[in-house]
């Protein structure tokens, strides 16, 4: 029997005041005071599901992502039941750094999205994918669909550090700016300048080259994919 593909979220926290120094405490969803201090916020509770919404409609998803033991689970549909669908935190942002500790299971396919255009629910995606088995990480264009890529667009450095399915993993996103990074468990996977002319060539070889302005939203909220 194939087992469903499920995605777990712990820790996930935000600092708009950049550079900064984060990583030093290894407690999920505390924030010690330097932490604080240097800007950090925490972006999930680890309780609830506040501060957080569908990204169509204006309450939570009832079915399809469920608050667990201090992670934020997104589920396969259940038979009967629809998906819940993509989520989206209540609050903008802009030139931040984000760091999320998240865990797939076997064949998994999710992401996380920023510089979002909320009305097409389009914008730039930091590509989680279990690589060695979901056939996307053959698809795009020389790896551009595999974990920590921006997707579609840009692939992680093939000497990215990914710990596999079922043990935790920290992604890092920094947008300050038109210049982005993609990290995966403290070492860069690849970075760009938004608007750049190598920027526009891919963008132009891509499954959003008919997105008018894409990526150039400059504040958003940010989004945690359910891709079934």
């Amino acid at each position: 029997m194939k087992k469903s593909a499920l995605i777990f979220i712990s820790m996930l926290s935000l600092n708009t005041l950049m550079p900064s120094s984060f990583g030093q405490n290894t407690v999920d969803n505390v924030l010690t005071d330097k932490e604080k201090k240097d800007g950090w916020q925490l972006l999930w509770d680890g309780k609830t599901t506040t501060g957080w919404k569908s990204a169509r409609r204006p309450e939570f998803p009832k079915t399809g992502w469920a608050v667990s033991d201090g992670m934020l689970i997104v589920m396969p549909p259940a038979q009967g039941l629809q998906s819940g669908g993509d989520i989206i935190t209540t609050g903008m942002y802009k030139n931040f750094e984000l760091s999320v500790d998240f865990m797939y299971t076997q064949g998994a396919n999710s992401g996380i999205k920023y510089n979002l255009n909320t009305k097409t629910i389009i914008g730039c995606e930091y590509q989680i994918l279990d690589d060695l088995r979901h056939p996307d990480a053959k698809a795009g264009i020389n790896g551009n669909r595999t974990l920590a890529s921006l997707y579609d667009l840009i692939p992680a450095s093939k000497q990215k550090k990914d710990n596999g399915p079922d043990k935790w993993n920290t992604a890092r996103i920094i947008v300050n700016g038109k210049h982005v990074e993609h990290w995966l468990n403290g070492e860069m996977t690849l970075s760009y300048e938004i608007g750049s002319p190598e920027w526009k060539a891919v963008v132009a070889t891509s499954k959003f080259k008919n997105e008018a302005g894409f990526g150039e939203v400059a504040e958003s909220p940010i989004l945690l994919q359910d891709h079934g």
